[in-house]
């Protein structure tokens, strides 16, 4: 008999945008499922990429690539959601929350419909958010729906870090928590570079707190600068949807802040919100209370805060 790591590995992608494309194609060079099936409402667009694709399963891996339906669910492992629309000058966070939950809708109904009892993973904007409305519609346990939620905004934070303190990215561990969004906060007060507290070594190249605060401003800010740039982010929240998705297929325990349902952490409960937890196959295995300092529960509190009023609105 198989086990959960050697079994059958099936993943519906929905959504064959930027982020979608480029998370195939990540799992495809990392041998992340055996087979995969997008579904898009573009027919054409799908179609004409998966023939682009499977052009690399020689030089990459043997996985079965396909366009289908939502009823192609019915025994996946996985559905990874990335479609959704993104927010348009003028439009308030309710507006794209409005908008984006009744896609969701149509949807998430369908798949739970065709017979799914896998795992939902969420990367639609806002994320946080639209993880929880996807936890009510399916009404799925809520270990069984994650979003990314502040896995792309810790990657960012390390890397800005990295350059700062002039070390690898392996040597920062530290954290960005709470909303993926403007209420999000650094968790300096546990970060280390290379194995030592952050703010001692701050100190010891001269790297003021303004500084750090200022990281935390760029990296909150960086999506908005890409965007400017080049017209949408793609790359970094793909590796992170490719990365959670090997965690669950492959039953990794794998540890990322993602957009974790609170049970009474911090005193907060009834939320998704961007937190560390342990991702196997069974989902979130369990959600990590990390020790943070009494500031960073107040910013932990007022984050959360924020998300259920707009939550509320939007029902």
């Amino acid at each position: 008999m198989l086990n959960k790591a050697e079994k059958f590995k099936k993943v519906i992608l929905v959504g064959d945008g930027a982020v979608g494309s480029s998370y195939a194609f990540s799992m495809l060079q990392n041998n992340g499922a055996d087979e995969m099936v997008i579904v898009d409402l573009k027919e054409d667009h799908v179609r004409g990429d998966v023939l682009d694709l499977e052009d690399v399963l020689p030089m990459t891996s043997p996985m079965k690539l396909r366009y289908g339906s939502y009823q192609d669910a019915a025994d996946a492992d996985l559905v990874v959601i990335t479609a959704g629309v993104p927010r348009k000058p003028g439009e308030t966070r309710l507006d794209l929350v409005a908008k984006n939950a009744r896609i969701l809708e149509s949807i998430v109904k369908p798949i739970v419909k065709s017979g799914f009892h896998g795992v939902f993973l969420v990367s639609s904007n806002p994320v946080d958010i639209l993880t929880t409305i996807t936890q009510e519609i399916s009404g799925f346990p809520r270990e069984r729906v994650i979003g990314t939620g502040t896995s792309l905004d810790t990657s960012r934070l390390q890397v800005a870090l990295a350059h700062k303190f002039d070390v690898s990215t392996q040597n920062i561990d530290a954290m960005i928590l709470g909303e993926h969004g403007d209420s999000s906060f650094a968790a300096y007060d546990e970060a280390t570079v290379e194995g030592r507290p952050l703010r001692m070594v701050a100190m010891e190249k001269n790297i003021s707190d303004d500084d750090l605060a200022q990281i935390e401003v760029d990296v909150r800010r960086k999506g908005g600068q890409i965007i400017g740039l080049k017209g949408a982010t793609f790359y970094g929240v793909a590796i992170s949807l490719m990365r959670l998705s090997k965690a669950i297929l492959y039953n990794q325990n794998v540890v990322m802040p993602v957009s974790a349902p609170l049970t009474g952490q911090y005193g907060l409960k009834d939320i998704y919100i961007g937190n560390p937890a342990v991702i196997n196959a069974s989902g979130i295995a369990k959600v990590i209370e990390e020790p943070l300092s009494d500031n960073e529960i107040d910013k932990m509190k007022k984050s959360a805060k924020q998300m259920a009023e707009i939550v509320m609105a939007a029902k």
